[in-house]
């Protein structure tokens, strides 16, 4: 549990590392052997699969026993320290494949599965991998063509292609375990490197961050020790494995807790509420709309949550509204965090029995051991509380850089070992911190900077919009105009009039989005996130048609 303090009232925007948890030196092998010396029968992975599948279980010793045999056919083939790319949804085998990497002394690249060919081989070529694991399809996309595709696109060396969806392939680490019954697992060091992920590229190339043993393990145990989280913990996880928030958050937290998980290959509001309820679920991390979409669900078939205690939650704003109806009709719990992938992946948390305010309105303050502060884009210098600025992260869970990128790391963390987020915020009295926007999102329109995030809080809140994005349109006059492209709920179509005036309530003349438009969908990247650069670059060119206030 952590430790209840109550420092003095900040007056500048630092809150200085707090010592109210401690690190270990673990690899993410350490992690899985610690779990099975603990509890080698205790049922550790569940995966209820599609609708309709039987349920499969595996306990600690069984994922172990897993794991053993892809690092049998990794250590036959290859060198220790080599990069293992895994090019797959969630499911049960990217969790083998994760320790398994680990137990042979590797790297592990994670892929978006949703990667297309030129996206996958730059991937592959840039992170040197010598080995990938893949599904047989994603969403009607064939894994082993995208291979084919991305082989003859960029130059590669892969020695060793497993497809998850072929017996043979899983008889061949039977097969390799045999041969060479006494490989044992390799000697990794706690800050060797653990795992490369890909940012996801909203400009420009993506960039492989690279992590460590000590920097993830450490986070994703701290994470859930900030949580409150324990072996009696029951993890439902909807997270993509590709991500941090998935294998790194997810698996690696719920193995350090000994806590079950439950992997849901995708997300969908129904079947998440029916798995809370069949599977007593206590614990589950879901994005705002996973939210909304899962109070909506209950609302028109109720289970019996009774079960739930906590629900996770990131990635935008979570009205206020919202949270209350999640804690009264759930009886949970709401949980907000904040980091990065360079992050390993957190920075800020809120904390259990917050102010529905504070959870609605902030992300929290530092977690343990890191120190966060606001500073001054410009000068550099820590601004007072209250003023917004860059928040920059130091300590333990800052990356190692960014993959055969010095330049771009050195852009990103700085000479005294501060990561610099990009992401504007304020912070108050109590270390707690707000977002206020992006630094490149940022519209400068007559000498005035307008924020997009400030003015998409506002918009969000409004019941006929599902989703919204603001950025900039350029100007002769102005420099920079505000534009807004949003997607109206199911049968709404709300007048340009009506969200102005909307808009007008909270906000300065000068902040109201100029032109409006309303897509079916936003541009997003294959994880999800926003692409503001095409929205301006279609404003631009005509491909969107606006209507102007």
């Amino acid at each position: 549990m952590t430790q209840k303090t109550t420092p003095p009232p900040l007056t500048d925007s630092y809150w200085a590392a707090t010592s109210d948890a401690a690190l270990f030196d673990l690899t993410c092998a350490d992690v899985l052997r610690a779990a099975v010396r603990r509890a080698p029968d205790k049922i550790g992975l569940i995966d209820p699969g599609e609708p309709g599948d039987e349920t499969a279980r595996w306990t600690f010793a069984g994922i172990e026993n897993e794991a053993s045999r892809v690092a049998a056919l990794l250590q036959a083939h290859l060198e220790p320290g080599s990069h293992i790319a895994i090019f797959a949804a969630n499911c049960p085998e990217w969790i083998f494949v994760q320790f398994g990497v680990a137990l042979a002394g590797m790297v592990l690249v994670t892929v978006n599965p949703a990667s297309n060919a030129a996206e996958l081989a730059y991937i592959l070529s840039q992170s040197r991998s010598a080995a990938v694991f893949h599904q047989a399809h994603y969403r009607g996309a064939d894994m082993g063509a995208l291979l084919d595709k991305a082989a003859s696109l960029e130059p590669m060396d892969i020695a060793l292609r497993i497809n998850l969806d072929d017996p043979e392939s899983w008889i061949a680490m039977d097969a390799a375990r045999t041969v060479d019954s006494a490989a044992s697992p390799a000697s990794n060091h706690p800050h060797d490197p653990a795992m490369i992920q890909y940012t996801s590229g909203t400009t420009g190339k993506p960039k492989g961050v690279l992590l460590s043993h000590h920097q993830i393990t450490n986070t994703s145990r701290i994470m859930a020790l900030v949580k409150e989280l324990d072996e009696s913990t029951v993890k439902l996880s909807v997270a993509p494995l590709f991500h941090t928030g998935g294998c790194v958050g997810g698996v690696l937290g719920a193995m350090q807790i000994g806590a079950s998980l439950i992997l849901m290959r995708s997300f969908d509001a129904e079947r998440i509420l029916d798995l809370i309820e069949t599977e007593r679920a206590t614990y589950t991390f879901v994005v705002p709309t996973m939210l909304i979409a899962m109070l909506e669900a209950q609302r028109h078939n109720p289970r019996d949550l009774s079960s739930l205690t906590m629900i996770f939650s990131g990635g935008s704003t979570v009205p206020v509204d919202v949270v209350r109806r999640a804690e009264h009709e759930f009886g949970v719990r709401l949980i907000i965090g904040y980091g990065l992938t360079e992050s390993s992946p957190a920075i800020t948390h809120t904390r259990p029995g917050d102010d529905p305010r504070d959870i609605s309105e902030t992300i929290g303050r530092a977690i343990p051991l890191v120190d966060v502060r606001i500073v001054d884009p410009e000068s550099g210098e820590t601004v007072p509380v209250g003023t917004p600025g860059e928040l920059c992260c130091r300590g333990f869970n800052v990356m190692m850089g960014y993959y055969e990128m010095p330049e771009a790391t050195a852009e990103t963390i700085d000479a005294d070992g501060w990561l610099h987020t990009g992401d504007l915020c304020t912070m108050d009295e109590r270390g707690y911190c707000r977002i206020t926007g992006r630094i490149k999102d940022m519209i400068i329109r007559g000498g005035e900077n307008i924020y997009p995030r400030e003015i998409e809080e506002v918009l969000v809140c409004h019941p006929d919009v599902a989703s919204v994005a603001v950025f900039a349109i350029a100007d002769d006059y102005w420099g920079e105009q505000v534009g807004c492209a949003f997607v109206p709920v199911a049968g709404a179509k709300p007048p340009s009039e009506t969200l102005r005036d909307h808009c007008s309530q909270s906000l300065a003349r000068h902040k109201i989005p100029k032109f409006w438009f309303a897509l079916d969908e936003l541009p997003l990247t294959p994880s999800g996130k926003i692409q503001k650069f095409r929205l301006s670059e279609d404003a631009a060119s005509g491909a969107l048609a606006a209507f102007a206030l």
